[in-house]
């Protein structure tokens, strides 16, 4: 009997050591907010107002599990599964490329950690997705997605089939390197795609750079999805497999003077293959005029994002936010520069540690280019659109 009790002890004693070397987290945000939207398209090149229900205002809505188990020495086993879901209609968020639905289409990965920093593999995000909690990204979310963070890459896109490598932080300072196979036989080049990148945090300051490329893929699903061509309206077969689609560097920068964060930022987006030849094919011309829908944002040779703005804490749990958002796209063959101007005002009020109201009032102008709207529901012609947001989220 003793031996029996001394072996059961024994027993348990291991199975508790071997529970806490691993650990499994489930979590996620559900965010949906109200949004009254002026001069929205409708029909056609009709517009009027629209209200709408809109899942991931601030945060993209998403379940995730992620985990760590010690396997000793220093060394960690660690992975994340993260799926993207519209929270208004239940539905699995699309994957961009391709527009098919993916289950874990936010992140996917596997890979190692210790005292060298991350290797991981997968489906995963390069660094401008963790630098932009040095900009608006960080307190307007996708509100500020079509005047330019959606193409500059700083809501956070994703690159398939990727290797990436991330520092430990170094006296605040950390870098990445990622690296995404295309996976085309006979071609290391087709959907190839990859990032260097590196972060600086002391105290206040936070500064953070970083460059990625990436290049046409010989299929729809097989080129890094990058947030660049699956959303221009060019028809897929005017690129040129191989060779560069899309050259991004980011620059930002954040100081928190006592109670207000202040931050500025700067994006260059160069679209190669987005020529005038090209252009053409699906109707754009030199002398295309300002109200054509087909001249979009995705459409420029070249793009430059500013942005300044600041989160003003009134109390420990209310911030008023607000910021400038100015575009300048440049189109191959086109005198016109297309000019977007996109000013913010919003608070933020937290009710507790994971959940928080927000409200936003956006306006957004367009010059010599088609407005993509605040919530992606352009006029579908240039001129201005407001829109106003009221929602919750909440994170477990």
């Amino acid at each position: 009997m003793k031996k029996s009790l001394l072996a059961l002890a024994v027993f348990g004693a291991f199975a508790g050591a071997a529970q806490a070397q691993s650990s499994v987290t489930i979590y996620g945000i559900v965010d949906e907010g109200l949004t009254y939207t002026s001069r929205a398209q409708t029909t056609g090149t009709n517009t009027g107002s629209q209200f709408a229900v809109n899942s991931g205002v601030i945060q993209g809505s998403r379940l995730g599990f992620k985990g760590t188990e010690d396997l000793g020495g220093g060394l960690n086993a660690i992975f994340a599964l993260e799926a993207g879901f519209s929270a208004d209609n239940g539905s699995l968020g699309t994957s961009g490329t391709g527009g098919t639905s993916t289950l874990f289409r936010r992140k996917s990965y596997v890979g190692l950690g210790g005292g060298f920093g991350n290797v991981t593999v997968g489906r995963q995000t390069d660094f401008a997705d963790t630098i932009s909690a040095f900009t608006s990204v960080n307190d307007f979310g996708g509100v500020t997605g079509t005047v330019g963070h959606n193409l500059d890459r700083l809501e956070g896109t994703r690159t398939n089939n990727s290797v990436a490598y991330t520092t430990n932080n170094l006296n605040g300072f950390t870098g990445n390197l990622i690296y995404g196979f295309g996976e085309t036989a006979g071609s290391t080049s087709d959907g190839q795609a990859f990032g260097l990148a590196g972060q600086y945090v002391n105290g206040p300051l936070g500064l953070g750079l970083n460059y990625y490329q990436s290049k046409a893929g010989t299929g729809v699903g097989t080129t890094a999805d990058t947030g660049l061509l699956s959303s221009s309206t060019l028809a897929y077969t005017t690129y040129t497999a191989g060779q560069t689609a899309a050259k991004v560097l980011n620059a930002v920068a954040s100081y928190q003077f006592g109670p207000a964060r202040v931050y500025a930022n700067y994006s260059l987006v160069k679209q190669p293959q987005n020529t005038a030849a090209n252009l053409a094919i699906i109707g754009v011309t030199s002398t295309t005029t300002a109200t054509s829908s087909a001249l979009s944002l995705a459409n420029a040779e070249k793009a430059q994002v500013f942005e300044i703005g600041t989160a003003y804490s009134l109390s420990a749990a209310l911030k008023l936010l607000a910021s400038v958002d100015y575009t300048k796209a440049n189109f191959d063959g086109i005198s016109n520069t297309g000019k977007l101007t996109e000013l913010n005002l919003g608070t933020d009020y937290s009710l507790s540690q994971r959940t928080d109201l927000y409200a936003f009032v956006s306006d957004l102008n367009a010059k010599n280019i088609n407005n993509p709207g605040i919530m992606n529901n352009g006029t579908g012609q240039d001129g201005s659109q407001i829109a106003v947001t009221v929602g919750v989220r909440h994170k477990f």
